[in-house]
């Protein structure tokens, strides 16, 4: 009788440790290796100390560096095929790799929740609604008191079959829904995915715009069949989304699926309704603000290939789909593709490798194109598409600086900019007042002895935010009440000291009381459906003023706007960090560009205290495109990236030595193994540039190489050391790949 060899089995877990975990196959699910169940990409039950866990299968081995009498056996498989397509399980392993993260940790948090915890893949298919017999039965004077009912009665008729459940929830209320259910008129079904997809003989709900010459150049450029890096650089209101949209058309129409990747949860409803008006086919969206059901089944429908659209935010990314065509990232430059905490990935650089891993195209959209997307074009590892003028009759608006030193102000907003939002009013049109800082004021402080409220756990001041009556830190969520006198010398005269969203709504609305003031920032949105009623306010046409923060400076469309009042231009021209020129520009670009996308002509004030300093010059005389070139050049000589690369080792720790210390010891650790040169360089330990949040010292250490192969050779063997070392307990450390934030 011949003996079977034991199958080993190599484990990614949910756990900090760099490292996978050798298990063994029992008997009875490794017959052979040819027809096992036992795959990489399904998940296991496995024993875990005292703990039974949820891993991830690696790869298949037939040794291991334990003795075999050391190694456990899984208790259950919970999959009979992978989770996830070949290609896209090695884009999980590729990218946990590259950013230097645990793999069971990056893995994981990847994944829906429910998938984490163990639970069994749903049924592939889709809930319907329909008539009970009931229902078929009534007759054309029932439901006359209860007309929305009666609606959505003669709406499934209508289709003479049962109707996908999003078709309806799009159109009904789940309150409407609800009540015929109980009245037992229609029923829910759950009907089976079909095997395969066949373009709807009517496609689209709409018919497509007509292109102008640049967008047509744009999308006889793109290439539906095989991999290419695009980036559709196209100033605001130039119909990018349009070429979107008929990119996505062409792979509908060979059975395939698109993903569409958007920067903000905000942007959701206002850009999934435009899809959805323009296509009549399967969508889903992933974002945060799914429960976790959602989130799996909206997952489970792109896996299945049922789902032909998927929209979602960053980790969108990494959804399966079953006949991937093309991925579309808009808003490119925006820092939130970058994950900040745990797993550090970039979005924006995995669509790219994934769609090279795919064999399919990728399109990068935006009006202000981040520096590494430009340096790409340079070196023809992306395709430059251009469009360099608006949709239709729309003119680019024309800038103004507002010289803040010669000017009056009241509430943060000068009588120039003043007279102009009302002279725009006066038009029965709207303006936009833009100030990136939400609250009634930035600090408050004692007029008697010089007091401010800072936050004890930051080393920030606290907001005041008057309407909850709260002073709240930014950056930690501490939150107090406003004091009635100073704590130092219990003096009353305390004052609210700088501008936030908040004051300026609460002034602009007494000012123009006859007027609709609506502030859109975080405080304002959290609340479902807030940010739908902007929208319906602005698209009314009813002159009003919209107030907010960089929220509306993303990718949405206002065609009523005609004026933008910047508050403070300044904002970004003396930041320590080398990428804050380049992000003053793409705000301040893009939220002048939210003016004139009408009919009528667009104007953008700036308010600043530096009207002759140069970048603002460049930006306002040669525009987002030349200010770009010139912020490149900047960096080249500096050997900044995007032509050096980075890496930061992060520590933080409620003692300061404790984490300068451990830092300390990695960058000697880290020059033993490659010695200062031209070719790698460090800088540090540094504290972070908040020094201390959430009652915690940050210190980052910085390593510049000339080539990536360099950093990622140093960190492979640094960081085994690093998690080993016993300084490295009791204190948080981690590693970011081309940070973005420093």
């Amino acid at each position: 009788m011949v003996e079977i060899a034991p199958l080993i089995v190599r484990i990614a877990v949910p756990s900090p440790l760099r490292r996978t975990f050798d298990y063994l196959v029992p008997a009875d699910l490794a017959l052979s290796r040819e027809n096992s169940a036992i795959q990489p990409g399904c998940r296991v039950i496995a024993p875990f100390g005292k703990r039974q866990i949820t891993g991830l299968i690696i790869e298949l081995a037939d040794n291991s560096e334990l003795p075999l009498d050391r190694l456990k056996p899984i208790s259950q498989l919970l999959d009979s095929q992978p989770l996830l397509p070949a290609s896209l399980f090695k884009l999980f392993i590729w990218a946990a790799n590259y950013y230097q993260h645990p793999i069971g940790d990056a893995l994981f948090s990847t994944l829906p929740v429910l998938l984490r915890k163990g639970a069994a893949i749903p049924q592939q298919g889709q809930h319907y609604w329909q008539l009970t017999t009931k229902g078929k039965g009534l007759g054309p004077d029932s439901l006359k008191r209860a007309p929305k009912q009666r609606a959505l009665i003669e709406f499934i008729r209508s289709q003479q079959q049962a109707i996908a459940e999003q078709e309806i929830v799009d159109v009904f209320s789940r309150g409407i829904i609800n009540q015929l259910e109980q009245k037992q008129l229609i029923e829910r079904v759950f009907i089976e995915q079909q095997a395969s997809f066949q373009p709807p003989n009517h496609l689209l709900k709409q018919d497509p715009l007509s292109l102008y010459q640049s967008q047509q150049t744009a999308i006889d450029a793109i290439n539906s069949h095989g991999f290419a890096s695009y980036l559709l650089d196209g100033v605001t209101g130039s119909g990018k989304t349009e070429i979107y949209l008929q990119s996505i058309e062409k792979v509908l129409r060979y059975g395939r699926q698109a993903l569409v990747l958007i920067p903000e949860i905000s942007l959701t409803p206002q850009t999934e309704k435009r899809f959805r008006d323009r296509f009549n086919v399967p969508m889903v969206t992933l974002h945060s603000g799914l429960s976790d059901k959602q989130r799996l089944d909206a997952w489970m429908q792109a896996k299945s290939g049922q789902a032909r659209i998927v929209m979602g935010t960053r980790s969108a990314i990494f959804t399966p789909m079953q006949a991937p065509g093309l991925i579309v990232l808009d808003e490119e430059h925006d820092q939130s593709y970058k994950q900040q905490e745990g797993f550090r990935y970039s979005a924006r650089d995995l669509a790219v490798i994934r769609g090279q891993q795919e064999a399919i195209p990728v399109i990068l959209g935006s009006a202000t194109p981040s520096l590494e997307s430009l340096n790409n074009c340079h070196q023809q590892r992306y395709q430059h598409l251009q469009l360099n003028t608006r949709a239709g009759d729309a003119k680019q608006p024309d800038w103004h600086l507002v010289d803040l030193r010669s000017e009056q102000m009241e509430s943060g907003i000068a009588s120039t900019t003043l007279a102009a939002i009302e002279a725009t009013l006066q038009r029965n049109q709207q303006v936009l007042v833009f100030l990136n800082r939400r609250g009634f004021a930035p600090a408050l402080i004692c007029h008697q002895c010089g007091w401010s409220a800072d936050c004890h756990q930051c080393d920030a001041r606290l907001t005041v935010h008057r309407a909850r009556g709260r002073l709240i830190c930014h950056h930690c969520d501490y939150q107090q009440r406003i004091p009635q006198q100073c704590p130092s010398c219990q003096s009353h005269q305390l004052v609210p000291a700088g501008e936030g969203t908040e004051r300026s709504e609460a002034y602009l609305q007494q000012r123009f009381p006859n007027n609709k003031v609506l502030r859109v920032d975080r405080d304002s949105t959290r609340r479902k459906g807030a940010m739908q009623t902007v929208f319906d306010i602005a698209n009314s046409g009813e002159p009003c003023i919209l107030v907010g923060t960089q929220m509306l400076a993303k990718g949405h469309h206002f065609a009523n706007i005609s004026l933008v009042a910047v508050l403070d231009g300044d904002s970004g021209l003396f930041s320590a960090d080398f990428r804050s020129h380049e992000r003053m520009g793409q705000l301040l670009t893009q939220v002048a560009g939210r003016s004139g996308r009408g009919e009528a002509p667009g104007q953008v004030l700036i308010q600043t205290h530096q009207p002759d300093h140069p970048l603002l010059e460049l930006l306002m005389t040669q525009g987002y495109r030349q200010y770009a070139q010139q912020l490149l050049a900047e960096r080249q000589l500096g050997q900044l990236p995007p032509f050096r690369h980075m890496a930061l080792i992060r520590a933080e720790s409620t003692h300061a030595n404790q984490a300068e210390k451990f830092l300390r010891m990695a960058r000697q650790m880290a020059e033993l193994i490659n010695p200062p040169s031209p070719d790698l360089s460090y800088l540090g330990p540094l504290p972070a540039m908040m020094e201390k949040r959430a009652g915690r010292f940050r210190y980052v250490l910085q390593l510049d190489a000339n080539q990536r192969t360099h950093l990622q050779q140093l960190i492979t063997q640094l960081a085994p050391q690093l998690e080993n070392h016993p300084d490295g307990r009791g204190l948080r450390w981690s590693i970011d790949i081309d940070p973005q934030e420093l």
